[in-house]
Protein backbone atom coordinates (compact mmCIF):
# COMPACT_ATOMS: atom_id res chain seq x y z
CA UNK A 1 0.00 0.00 0.00
CA UNK A 2 1.45 3.42 -0.76
CA UNK A 3 2.08 6.00 1.83
CA UNK A 4 -0.81 6.80 4.06
CA UNK A 5 -1.41 10.36 6.04
CA UNK A 6 -2.33 9.42 9.45
CA UNK A 7 -3.84 12.56 12.04
CA UNK A 8 -3.40 12.45 15.34
CA UNK A 9 -4.83 15.00 18.55
CA UNK A 10 -3.90 13.01 21.44
CA UNK A 11 -1.43 14.77 23.39
CA UNK A 12 1.08 11.62 23.92
CA UNK A 13 4.11 11.71 26.67
CA UNK A 14 7.18 11.77 24.81
CA UNK A 15 8.33 7.98 25.37
CA UNK A 16 4.80 6.78 23.47
CA UNK A 17 4.71 10.22 20.93
CA UNK A 18 8.36 8.70 19.98
CA UNK A 19 7.23 5.25 19.68
CA UNK A 20 4.18 6.49 17.64
CA UNK A 21 6.52 7.70 14.92
CA UNK A 22 8.56 4.58 14.72
CA UNK A 23 5.40 2.32 14.32
CA UNK A 24 4.16 4.20 11.63
CA UNK A 25 7.03 3.36 9.70
CA UNK A 26 7.53 5.26 6.33
CA UNK A 27 3.54 6.99 6.91
CA UNK A 28 3.19 10.38 7.23
CA UNK A 29 2.28 11.65 10.78
CA UNK A 30 -0.01 15.01 11.04
CA UNK A 31 0.05 16.87 14.47
CA UNK A 32 -2.18 19.15 14.70
CA UNK A 33 -0.87 23.06 16.66
CA UNK A 34 -3.77 22.29 19.81
CA UNK A 35 -3.15 18.99 20.78
CA UNK A 36 -5.60 17.34 23.86
CA UNK A 37 -4.42 16.30 26.75
CA UNK A 38 -7.80 14.47 27.92
CA UNK A 39 -9.44 12.14 25.92
CA UNK A 40 -12.57 13.07 26.94
CA UNK A 41 -12.78 16.26 25.54
CA UNK A 42 -14.18 16.77 22.31
CA UNK A 43 -11.96 17.48 19.88
CA UNK A 44 -11.98 20.59 17.44
CA UNK A 45 -12.32 20.60 13.89
CA UNK A 46 -9.00 21.13 12.31
CA UNK A 47 -8.51 21.69 8.56
CA UNK A 48 -5.30 19.08 8.56
CA UNK A 49 -8.11 16.19 8.69
CA UNK A 50 -8.81 16.98 5.01
CA UNK A 51 -5.54 15.77 4.44
CA UNK A 52 -5.50 12.19 6.73
CA UNK A 53 -6.56 8.85 5.28
CA UNK A 54 -6.41 7.82 9.22
CA UNK A 55 -7.84 9.90 11.91
CA UNK A 56 -6.04 9.21 15.70
CA UNK A 57 -7.33 9.99 18.64
CA UNK A 58 -10.83 12.48 19.26
CA UNK A 59 -11.44 14.32 15.59
CA UNK A 60 -14.66 16.25 15.16
CA UNK A 61 -17.29 14.38 13.95
CA UNK A 62 -19.01 16.19 11.75
CA UNK A 63 -16.04 17.23 10.13
CA UNK A 64 -15.23 13.18 10.14
CA UNK A 65 -18.19 12.40 8.10
CA UNK A 66 -17.54 15.03 5.74
CA UNK A 67 -14.38 13.86 4.37
CA UNK A 68 -14.39 11.68 1.45
CA UNK A 69 -10.72 10.66 1.91
CA UNK A 70 -10.88 9.66 5.59
CA UNK A 71 -11.00 5.67 5.28
CA UNK A 72 -10.25 5.38 9.17
CA UNK A 73 -11.03 6.43 12.66
CA UNK A 74 -9.35 5.04 15.44
CA UNK A 75 -10.88 6.60 18.98
CA UNK A 76 -8.71 6.70 21.93
CA UNK A 77 -11.30 6.22 24.41
CA UNK A 78 -13.95 3.23 25.02
CA UNK A 79 -16.75 5.25 24.95
CA UNK A 80 -17.96 6.82 21.43
CA UNK A 81 -20.76 8.95 22.55
CA UNK A 82 -19.92 11.97 20.06
CA UNK A 83 -19.75 9.18 17.04
CA UNK A 84 -22.90 7.24 17.84
CA UNK A 85 -24.92 8.60 15.56
CA UNK A 86 -27.06 7.98 12.59
CA UNK A 87 -26.05 10.68 9.84
CA UNK A 88 -22.24 9.69 11.15
CA UNK A 89 -22.59 5.65 10.38
CA UNK A 90 -24.63 6.14 6.85
CA UNK A 91 -21.90 8.62 5.69
CA UNK A 92 -18.73 5.93 7.20
CA UNK A 93 -20.66 3.01 5.58
CA UNK A 94 -21.12 5.04 2.10
CA UNK A 95 -17.77 5.43 1.93
CA UNK A 96 -16.70 2.38 3.35
CA UNK A 97 -15.16 4.06 6.31
CA UNK A 98 -14.16 2.38 9.90
CA UNK A 99 -14.93 3.58 12.90
CA UNK A 100 -12.90 2.11 15.96
CA UNK A 101 -12.73 2.42 19.80
CA UNK A 102 -10.06 1.55 22.14
CA UNK A 103 -12.19 -1.09 24.39
CA UNK A 104 -9.10 -3.18 24.38
CA UNK A 105 -7.12 -0.78 26.10
CA UNK A 106 -9.29 -0.49 29.24
CA UNK A 107 -11.32 -3.99 29.72
CA UNK A 108 -8.29 -4.66 32.13
CA UNK A 109 -7.84 -1.72 34.29
CA UNK A 110 -12.01 -0.92 34.45
CA UNK A 111 -12.40 -4.85 35.37
CA UNK A 112 -9.92 -5.23 37.50
CA UNK A 113 -11.05 -1.86 39.45
CA UNK A 114 -14.19 -2.66 39.55
CA UNK A 115 -13.70 -6.21 40.89
CA UNK A 116 -11.36 -3.98 43.64
CA UNK A 117 -14.52 -2.05 44.50
CA UNK A 118 -16.62 -5.23 45.35
CA UNK A 119 -13.68 -6.66 47.32
CA UNK A 120 -13.30 -3.58 49.31
CA UNK A 121 -16.95 -3.51 50.27
CA UNK A 122 -17.20 -6.86 51.42
CA UNK A 123 -14.46 -7.03 53.46
CA UNK A 124 -15.29 -3.13 55.00
CA UNK A 125 -11.88 -2.26 54.00
CA UNK A 126 -13.10 1.37 53.78
CA UNK A 127 -14.47 1.46 56.94
CA UNK A 128 -11.85 0.19 58.78
CA UNK A 129 -9.51 2.50 56.98
CA UNK A 130 -11.71 5.38 58.35
CA UNK A 131 -11.50 3.86 61.84
CA UNK A 132 -7.38 4.19 61.02
CA UNK A 133 -7.74 7.36 60.09
CA UNK A 134 -10.19 8.96 62.56
CA UNK A 135 -10.86 7.91 66.03
CA UNK A 136 -7.68 4.85 65.58
CA UNK A 137 -10.34 3.14 66.98
CA UNK A 138 -10.60 -1.25 67.32
CA UNK A 139 -14.45 -2.25 66.02
CA UNK A 140 -13.07 -5.99 65.68
CA UNK A 141 -16.26 -7.41 66.42
CA UNK A 142 -18.65 -5.32 64.32
CA UNK A 143 -16.34 -5.50 61.01
CA UNK A 144 -15.78 -9.34 61.78
CA UNK A 145 -19.59 -10.07 61.68
CA UNK A 146 -20.67 -7.49 59.41
CA UNK A 147 -17.95 -8.92 56.54
CA UNK A 148 -19.02 -10.76 53.46
CA UNK A 149 -17.72 -13.36 51.32
CA UNK A 150 -18.30 -12.76 47.52
CA UNK A 151 -18.45 -16.66 46.41
CA UNK A 152 -21.67 -17.40 45.61
CA UNK A 153 -23.54 -14.04 45.53
CA UNK A 154 -25.14 -12.51 42.65
CA UNK A 155 -24.31 -9.83 40.14
CA UNK A 156 -26.14 -8.16 38.02
CA UNK A 157 -23.74 -6.10 35.26
CA UNK A 158 -25.74 -3.31 33.55
CA UNK A 159 -24.47 -3.17 29.63
CA UNK A 160 -21.79 -5.88 28.21
CA UNK A 161 -18.86 -4.83 26.44
CA UNK A 162 -14.94 -5.49 26.71
CA UNK A 163 -15.01 -4.59 30.08
CA UNK A 164 -17.96 -6.54 31.41
CA UNK A 165 -16.66 -9.61 28.97
CA UNK A 166 -13.16 -9.26 31.38
CA UNK A 167 -15.23 -8.63 34.30
CA UNK A 168 -16.96 -11.95 34.43
CA UNK A 169 -13.59 -13.62 33.67
CA UNK A 170 -12.27 -12.23 36.79
CA UNK A 171 -15.31 -12.84 38.70
CA UNK A 172 -15.42 -16.88 37.77
CA UNK A 173 -13.56 -18.47 40.22
CA UNK A 174 -15.61 -16.72 42.92
CA UNK A 175 -18.42 -18.80 41.44
CA UNK A 176 -21.16 -16.03 41.62
CA UNK A 177 -24.37 -16.04 40.13
CA UNK A 178 -23.66 -13.72 37.23
CA UNK A 179 -26.24 -11.78 34.67
CA UNK A 180 -25.71 -9.19 32.31
CA UNK A 181 -28.15 -6.56 30.89
CA UNK A 182 -27.80 -5.35 27.01
CA UNK A 183 -30.06 -3.70 24.44
CA UNK A 184 -29.13 -6.81 22.13
CA UNK A 185 -28.36 -10.63 23.49
CA UNK A 186 -26.21 -12.12 20.95
CA UNK A 187 -26.05 -15.48 22.57
CA UNK A 188 -21.89 -16.08 22.57
CA UNK A 189 -22.16 -14.01 26.20
CA UNK A 190 -19.87 -16.27 28.79
CA UNK A 191 -22.33 -16.04 31.15
CA UNK A 192 -26.81 -15.51 31.30
CA UNK A 193 -27.41 -11.97 29.66
CA UNK A 194 -31.30 -10.60 29.23
CA UNK A 195 -32.63 -8.09 27.40
CA UNK A 196 -33.20 -4.52 28.94
CA UNK A 197 -36.50 -4.91 29.15
CA UNK A 198 -36.42 -7.37 31.80
CA UNK A 199 -33.98 -5.16 34.24
CA UNK A 200 -36.66 -3.76 36.17
CA UNK A 201 -37.04 -7.62 37.81
CA UNK A 202 -33.68 -8.66 37.67
CA UNK A 203 -32.98 -5.50 40.52
CA UNK A 204 -34.42 -7.21 43.01
CA UNK A 205 -32.68 -10.67 42.71
CA UNK A 206 -29.02 -9.02 42.52
CA UNK A 207 -26.42 -8.83 45.84
CA UNK A 208 -24.23 -6.49 44.02
CA UNK A 209 -25.48 -4.14 40.79
CA UNK A 210 -22.43 -2.93 38.57
CA UNK A 211 -23.36 -0.45 36.16
CA UNK A 212 -21.10 0.14 33.18
CA UNK A 213 -23.47 1.98 30.81
CA UNK A 214 -21.59 4.50 28.28
CA UNK A 215 -23.09 7.82 27.89
CA UNK A 216 -25.61 7.91 24.62
CA UNK A 217 -29.75 8.64 24.68
CA UNK A 218 -30.99 5.73 25.00
CA UNK A 219 -28.51 5.26 29.12
CA UNK A 220 -29.41 8.80 30.21
CA UNK A 221 -31.01 8.81 33.39
CA UNK A 222 -31.06 4.59 33.16
CA UNK A 223 -30.74 4.01 36.72
CA UNK A 224 -33.60 6.48 37.75
CA UNK A 225 -34.85 6.85 41.52
CA UNK A 226 -37.82 3.91 40.53
CA UNK A 227 -35.18 1.64 39.61
CA UNK A 228 -32.62 2.36 42.62
CA UNK A 229 -35.54 1.43 44.86
CA UNK A 230 -35.91 -2.03 43.19
CA UNK A 231 -32.59 -2.62 44.16
CA UNK A 232 -32.68 -5.50 46.73
CA UNK A 233 -32.37 -3.84 50.30
CA UNK A 234 -28.73 -4.82 51.79
CA UNK A 235 -27.39 -4.64 48.13
CA UNK A 236 -24.21 -2.71 46.94
CA UNK A 237 -24.11 -0.61 43.75
CA UNK A 238 -21.21 0.78 41.58
CA UNK A 239 -21.17 2.60 38.71
CA UNK A 240 -17.66 2.46 36.66
CA UNK A 241 -19.28 3.26 33.50
CA UNK A 242 -20.87 7.24 33.27
CA UNK A 243 -22.68 9.02 36.31
CA UNK A 244 -25.25 10.54 33.80
CA UNK A 245 -26.73 7.40 33.57
CA UNK A 246 -27.59 7.35 37.55
CA UNK A 247 -30.38 9.32 40.02
CA UNK A 248 -27.60 10.56 41.73
CA UNK A 249 -30.43 12.09 44.46
CA UNK A 250 -31.85 8.66 44.36
CA UNK A 251 -28.42 6.84 45.41
CA UNK A 252 -27.77 9.57 48.79
CA UNK A 253 -31.23 8.86 49.80
CA UNK A 254 -31.24 4.95 49.49
CA UNK A 255 -27.74 5.29 51.46
CA UNK A 256 -29.33 7.78 53.92
CA UNK A 257 -32.28 5.37 54.81
CA UNK A 258 -29.73 2.17 54.95
CA UNK A 259 -31.66 0.44 52.00
CA UNK A 260 -28.49 -0.06 50.27
CA UNK A 261 -25.34 -1.24 52.06
CA UNK A 262 -23.23 0.49 50.12
CA UNK A 263 -22.03 2.72 46.83
CA UNK A 264 -18.48 2.75 44.96
CA UNK A 265 -18.80 5.46 42.21
CA UNK A 266 -15.73 6.05 39.98
CA UNK A 267 -18.39 8.17 38.20
CA UNK A 268 -20.69 10.87 38.63
CA UNK A 269 -22.78 13.87 37.19
CA UNK A 270 -20.95 16.60 36.90
CA UNK A 271 -16.97 15.95 37.30
CA UNK A 272 -15.58 17.07 38.77
CA UNK A 273 -17.93 16.65 41.67
CA UNK A 274 -18.34 19.90 43.67
CA UNK A 275 -17.51 19.66 47.04
CA UNK A 276 -20.43 20.34 48.37
CA UNK A 277 -22.16 17.99 46.94
CA UNK A 278 -24.04 14.85 49.35
CA UNK A 279 -22.53 12.02 47.76
CA UNK A 280 -19.36 13.08 49.42
CA UNK A 281 -20.93 12.84 52.92
CA UNK A 282 -23.39 10.10 52.30
CA UNK A 283 -22.94 6.79 54.48
CA UNK A 284 -21.17 4.63 52.79
CA UNK A 285 -20.92 5.53 49.66
CA UNK A 286 -17.00 5.71 48.05
CA UNK A 287 -15.62 7.90 44.92
CA UNK A 288 -12.92 7.17 42.76
CA UNK A 289 -12.20 10.22 40.48
CA UNK A 290 -13.00 8.48 37.08
CA UNK A 291 -9.65 6.91 37.65
CA UNK A 292 -11.42 3.17 36.47
CA UNK A 293 -9.24 2.98 33.52
CA UNK A 294 -5.87 4.57 34.29
CA UNK A 295 -2.99 3.04 34.87
CA UNK A 296 0.81 3.25 34.40
CA UNK A 297 1.69 2.82 30.65
CA UNK A 298 -1.91 4.18 29.08
CA UNK A 299 -0.74 5.89 26.32
CA UNK A 300 1.68 3.23 25.27
CA UNK A 301 -0.73 0.98 25.41
CA UNK A 302 -2.95 3.15 23.35
CA UNK A 303 -0.43 3.19 20.88
CA UNK A 304 0.57 -0.58 20.84
CA UNK A 305 -3.41 -1.27 20.59
CA UNK A 306 -3.52 1.29 17.07
CA UNK A 307 -0.52 0.86 15.32
CA UNK A 308 -1.34 -3.21 15.85
CA UNK A 309 -4.78 -2.29 14.43
CA UNK A 310 -2.67 -0.09 11.24
CA UNK A 311 -0.91 -3.53 10.89
CA UNK A 312 -4.53 -5.20 10.36
CA UNK A 313 -5.68 -2.33 8.20
CA UNK A 314 -2.75 -2.04 5.86
CA UNK A 315 -3.49 -5.90 5.57
CA UNK A 316 -6.71 -5.54 4.60
CA UNK A 317 -7.63 -7.86 7.62
CA UNK A 318 -10.62 -7.14 10.34
CA UNK A 319 -9.69 -4.45 12.87
CA UNK A 320 -10.05 -4.82 16.23
CA UNK A 321 -12.71 -3.13 18.53
CA UNK A 322 -14.97 -1.94 15.34
CA UNK A 323 -17.90 -0.07 15.86
CA UNK A 324 -18.95 0.83 12.20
Amino acid sequence: MDSLTIWCNAKFPEPAMARLRERVGGHRLLLPQALQKSNLAAGAADPMLAEADIAFGQPDPVQAMQLPRLKWVHLTTAGYTRYDREDLRTAFRARGAVLTNSSMVYADPCAQHAVASMFALARRLPQCMDDQRAAKSWHQADHRARSQVLTGQSVLILGFGAIARRLVELLAPLRMDITAVRRRVNGDEPCRVVPTEQVDQMLGQADHVMNILPQSLQTEGFMTRARIEKIKSGAAYYNIGRGSTQDQAALVDALKSGRLSGVYLDVTDPEPLPPEHPLWTAPNCYITPHTAGGRAGEFDAHVEHFTGNLERFLAGKELLDRIV
